[in-house]
């Protein structure tokens, strides 16, 4: 009898461990999933798809400036719309590499190497950043919270 409920115990620990890994790998793709597509939107300027897929509460950090608030994120890629729209500028190519995802309950923290390549003016500018973002799961949807990068090249 002893032996029995210890390999019940057992059995049924390696099923509940086994549920959480498959758990946090569909959790993983799905959080991949939303990313690339995030991604997309940005390098287009897709405002619309862009908002949907952030927080209410949505703060933005760059190297180079101070944090700023879901509101004035939004304004700078109307203006980076404009910019493209108009031709001033072209994104030539976006890319995120060198992802690690860490999982903390329905939060996310992810980090990665980002380069762009964008035609400005007839010139070139190639830029790299090491960002740093979390992600948070609202109702079954992942949705940006933070950013914030340092630019690498």
């Amino acid at each position: 009898m002893k032996k029995r409920y210890i390999t019940t115990i057992a059995f049924a620990s390696f099923l509940f461990l086994f549920s959480c890994s498959k758990t946090e790998e569909n959790q993983k793709a799905q959080l991949l999933e939303t990313i690339a597509e995030f991604n997309i939107a940005f390098q287009n300027a897709d405002v619309p798809t862009l908002e949907s897929m952030i927080t209410e509460d949505y703060i933005h950090t760059n190297g180079t400036s101070k944090a700023i608030q879901k509101k004035d994120w939004l304004n700078y890629l109307m203006k980076r719309r404009q910019q493209i729209s108009s031709g001033s500028i072209t994104p030539k190519s976006y890319s995120m590499d060198e992802m690690m995802v860490y999982f903390y309950g329905n939060t996310a923290l992810v980090t990665a190497k980002i380069e762009s390549q964008t035609e400005i003016q007839d010139s070139l500018h190639v830029n790299a950043y090491r960002v740093t973002n979390v992600w948070i799961k609202e109702k079954g949807q992942w949705k940006r919270a933070g950013f914030h990068d340092g630019k690498i090249q």
